[in-house]
């Protein structure tokens, strides 16, 4: 079973800074959106542009991409069995991961939350649509 969300809370705003920046066009995404299973993530919110995952052995499992346990600045090695599936497209906290992915348009690496020069080539083999760019 994926991960469940409480879809009556209230509005919530996050101030990350950077939203309006990361995604310099989007494409395309996944159709409204989908709830992240957030166990074990380290922080409150999951920022723009953050890379989302899913299980290739549960269709329902979406999460962020895991950080490296020793620093959590960088991304970790992808999980066995998970696939990409785009980036964040806004910020959302671990109370309320309701995801826009997007996995087809522009992202500006420079602003991305985390450097994505490690996993780039792969993710470009699962998703020729997604592009990193800068100005």
């Amino acid at each position: 079973m994926g991960a469940t969300a409480n879809l009556a809370s209230e509005l919530q705003v996050i101030t990350s800074g950077l939203d309006s920046v990361v995604i310099r066009r989007y494409g395309a995404g996944i159709i409204g959106g989908r709830t992240l299973d957030v166990s074990g993530y380290p922080y409150d919110v999951i920022k723009a542009g953050h890379v989302i995952i899913a299980s290739d052995d549960d269709e329902t499992l979406f999460k962020p991409m895991p950080l490296k346990a020793s620093n959590y600045a960088q991304y970790d090695t992808l999980p066995g069995s998970h696939h990409y599936v785009g980036v964040l497209v806004r910020s959302v906290t671990k109370d309320a991961p309701l995801a826009a992915i997007m996995y087809d348009g522009e992202v500006n690496d420079k602003a991305s939350p985390y450097s994505v020069d490690d996993i780039k080539t792969a993710m470009k083999t699962e998703l020729p649509g997604l592009v990193f760019m800068h100005d």
